[in-house]
């Protein structure tokens, strides 16, 4: 209830309890937390259910046995019957602030509180987020809440709140470079993550339509819109995981404060969660991937009969299977062929590579087959690293029908085309030799003239400055043996 009051009715708290009342809000929060701490008097009391009346006058119900908030420590989530806003900070046995619930206690305390709606959205549902590859979850600083929401008001707002503790300030704090203020590798964040409330499987970053956050009052940059796909749609967010670490308050006795303001939708409900985590590098990514093992290359093999099998159905049969060498991201060879358990193609791609990329733009794609391929799915093929090892001066290879395998060579191609241009500039020589002799032979007979392809350029300028000295039109120029679709000689 202390922590749904505003500034003035926190500064009235504190004057009537005889308490400094000056201060920005975190202060006078705080202040009031460690007046219930040390224990109210039942006039103080009394004055919290009369600001907590004037703060919520058109939901007031009939006395609730129902008590201030619990000022020991935990574990379990708040009752059922209790929204969100209700998440308070108490205080554990050593002093420090604890985020707790409201308690339920016996019928001597009497609060009115909000009128609760009959369906219920629980406190801590059994959601689950999608793993983050590059973020280690060190601690829960906020579980999986529901934004609770009023049905009958389309914009919502709901305040959270959470504490650290002095190990997680220390290492927090040493998470920042002391020059540059930036964050280091390793180094330690909080994310604020929101979701679709779903238990049936881990869910995907979600955001609700209209979203605003606001950390310690000081809002919150969020991922701008996309461009909208379709005239007259509106336009969205891309969903990730935001960073607030630079609006917490590194403290162990002032709270954190989140408030979080959206519009409902009819049929769907959102979860939020604050975890602490740490950064990993793709260094560290490719070592946990490589502690995974190599697949059985009898896996690939297995693949291979299966997809040369002859199906009886199908007038094509197909016998081999060509497949690349070359990573389809970066054009090289394959280094550390890799590929995701879902994929059904044989074409791998270089998991150092893959983790790169993703680690400037998570995306986990697979760059083959255009599927997901996230990280945990993510596999070293043991069949091409025994390829890779073993055939070093080719980039593609065929596999057959048993599951072996022959390489590719593309250096017979060339020499090949090269024999077969130079087979026809010499069928052309001789061509031509032929003609000489037969005129030398034939004088009487009529004059042919015969134009020498084998002759450089020099020769040709001779010839052509006769011609115009005879002033005669000059011969056409065209091999005999030739014909108009023959193709071009190749004169190396």
């Amino acid at each position: 209830m202390v922590m749904s009051l505003r500034v003035s009715e926190l500064q009235v708290l504190l004057g009537y309890a005889g308490r400094n009342k000056h201060g920005r809000k975190h202060e006078l929060l705080t202040k009031a937390l460690h007046l219930l701490k040390a224990g109210c008097s039942p006039a103080v009391q009394m004055k919290i259910k009369e600001l907590y009346r004037r703060r919520f006058p058109t939901k007031m119900v009939s006395p609730t046995d129902l008590s201030l908030p619990g000022l020991h420590s935990t574990t379990g989530g708040a009752p059922a019957g209790l929204p969100t806003s209700l998440t308070q900070l108490g205080f554990d046995g050593h002093g420090s602030p604890s985020l707790l619930p409201v308690a339920l206690l016996g019928p001597k305390h009497e609060l009115g509180l909000p009128h609760l709606p009959s369906a219920l959205h629980p406190v801590h549902p059994d959601v689950k987020l999608q793993r983050l590859p590059f973020y280690d979850v060190l601690d829960e600083l906020i579980k999986p809440t529901s934004l609770a929401s009023d049905s009958s008001q389309r914009f919502q707002e709901t305040c959270f709140a959470f504490a650290l503790t002095p190990q997680q300030v220390q290492q927090i704090s040493k998470s920042f470079g002391s020059l540059s203020h930036t964050f280091l590798k390793e180094s330690q964040h909080i994310f604020f993550r929101f979701c679709l409330s779903e238990t049936s499987c881990p869910q995907e970053d979600h955001f609700p339509p209209n979203l605003c956050v606001k950390v310690n009052g000081k809002p919150c940059n969020l991922p701008g819109y996309l461009p909208p796909t379709k005239n007259g749609v509106e336009p969205k967010r891309p969903s990730r995981p935001i960073n607030i670490t630079s609006l917490v308050r590194l403290s162990t006795t002032v709270p954190n404060t989140i408030v979080v303001s959206w519009t409902s939708e009819i049929g769907r409900s959102y979860s939020m969660a604050v975890y602490l985590v740490r950064q990993q590098s793709s260094s560290v990514l490719l070592q946990r991937l490589r502690s995974k093992g190599i697949r059985n290359p009898d896996h690939s093999r297995a693949l291979i009969k299966e997809k040369l099998t002859a199906d009886p159905d199908s007038e094509i049969a197909t016998t081999s299977l060509r497949v690349s060498l070359l990573c389809p991201l970066g054009k090289m060879r394959l280094m550390i062929p890799c590929r995701a358990l879902t994929c059904s193609h044989l074409q791998c791609f270089d998991a150092t590579l893959y983790i790169q990329m993703n680690e400037k733009k998570p995306t986990w794609v697979c760059p083959v087959c255009d599927k997901k391929a996230p990280y945990e799915h993510l596999i070293i093929d043991g069949l091409f690293m025994e390829i890779l090892s073993s055939c070093v001066d080719c980039d593609e290879i065929q596999f057959k029908e048993d599951g072996n395998w022959a390489p590719m060579r593309s250096k017979k191609v060339v020499q090949e085309v090269s024999a077969s241009s130079n087979g026809i500039e010499d069928s052309c020589r001789s061509v031509v030799s032929d003609h000489r002799n037969s005129s030398s032979h034939g004088s009487s007979s009529k004059k042919v003239e015969v134009i020498d392809l084998t002759l450089d350029s020099s020769s040709d300028d001779d010839d052509d400055d006769d011609d115009d000295d005879n002033d005669e039109p000059p011969p056409k120029r065209a091999c005999p043996s030739m014909s108009p679709t023959s193709p071009p000689v190749n004169k190396g």
